[in-house]
């Protein structure tokens, strides 16, 4: 049978919609050909390097605010914040808030050094009050260094006396209790709660905690090494911050283990010749006895328990401490914490509390972050 061409080639008309034109593949072939494509490309000839995977969006990228975005920062407007001394503050108060001059250069450093005081803490800080020399402000120290902390941070605050020779760091606050940290040692295995704690200490107007060491002069058994432990091992579980008061000799029982466990220490020294020459000798005796760590990581502070330091060049004292330390604060002469009776943070002359800042400032610098050193934190 002869064959006849299509009758619409014949009629002269192009191929049938949806049919691939003369000289192009059509769709089944495409795909044929493609997957095979595709195939081949799988396949790498020896040695020749696996193809990088397409990147992806990261997971930690930041969110671009959308059009419903309700967050505080796309709500309200950019505000400075209120003086809070000064005729700045004057102004601010006088005119309802309407009118604000914007904080001094004071209010900012002071603002500053609220936010390093309270940085995030991780876990328990242990700081040991040192020197070797009385009559040099340690015990005053502690307590203002302690009040300062516990009035600013919301975490918990306690001061430890490790005076073997009736310490005095429990007349610094108001006394709420008789107990001491005999009594505490005593009855451990009670303390479940941080309530149960509490009923060892005394606390002062700032919050902060102080437990007593023993008062009773007949009491002839000395403060041993194994006593420190066994009650920082306890105070550690309920407090964040853990100042231990010193006496004045490094060879009595419980140094070993104050200076073992601590985290960083404050060396005191008084503004005269003699407190300089006995706080350097702190130093060398924990460079001598393998405690050199602790002494780089130290704070120095020069203490005026006069109104005047007669002759002595403080500036070089400053100097010689810093160059030992991580760094030297001073603390003025101040009245109040001349009476050496209970210490009210607000009674404190301006300079004296901005110097206490300071100084909580430069020992907060220390802090562990989260993740560097995990102690048991408190319940």
């Amino acid at each position: 049978m002869d064959a006849r061409p299509d009758e619409n080639e014949a009629a002269g008309e192009g191929p049938a919609e949806g049919a691939p034109a003369a000289g192009e593949p059509s769709a089944e072939t495409t795909h044929q050909v493609d997957t095979a494509g595709a195939a081949r490309a799988d396949v790498r000839r020896p040695g020749e390097p696996e193809a990088a995977p397409p990147p992806r969006p990261s997971a930690l990228a930041p969110l671009q605010p959308g059009p419903t975005d309700l967050s505080s920062a796309q709500l309200l407007r950019p505000t400075r914040p209120a003086p809070q001394t000064g005729w700045r503050r004057a102004v601010y108060v006088a005119s309802g808030g309407l009118v604000n001059p914007g904080e001094s250069e004071a209010d900012v450093a002071r603002r500053e050094l609220v936010g390093r005081v309270n940085q995030p803490l991780a876990g328990c800080y242990k700081i040991a009050m040192l020197s070797l020399k009385g009559g040099v402000g340690k015990t005053t120290t502690t307590a203002s260094l302690g009040s300062t902390f516990a009035s600013l941070r919301g975490d918990r605050v306690v001061a430890v006396d490790a005076n073997p020779d009736r310490g005095t760091l429990a007349e610094k606050v108001p006394v709420e209790t008789t107990a001491t940290v005999r009594h505490l040692l005593r009855d451990a295995a009670l303390v479940r709660r941080y309530s149960d704690v509490r009923a060892y200490t005394s606390q002062g107007p700032s919050r902060l905690e102080v437990l007593a060491s023993d008062q009773d002069p007949a009491v002839s058994e000395a403060f041993s090494e194994l006593d420190y432990r066994r009650t920082v091992d306890l105070l550690e579980h309920f407090y964040n911050i853990v100042l231990t008061d010193c006496g004045t000799g490094l060879m009595h029982s419980a140094m070993r283990g104050v200076l073992d466990v601590a985290d960083s220490l404050v060396v005191v020294s008084s503004s005269s010749i003699d407190g300089a020459l006995s706080a350097s000798a702190t130093l060398d005796w924990l460079d001598a006895h393998g405690y050199g760590d602790l002494v780089a990581r130290s704070v120095a502070v020069i203490n005026y328990v006069r109104r005047s330091s007669g002759g002595v060049d403080l500036d070089r004292v400053a100097e010689h401490f810093a160059g030992r330390c991580r760094a030297v604060a001073r603390l003025p002469f101040d009245p109040h914490l001349d009476e050496g009776a209970q210490i009210h943070l607000e009674q404190l002359a301006p300079r004296t509390r901005t110097a206490m800042l300071e100084l909580a400032a430069l020992v907060a610098d220390d802090f562990p972050r989260a993740g560097s050193r995990i102690r048991i934190g408190p319940r």
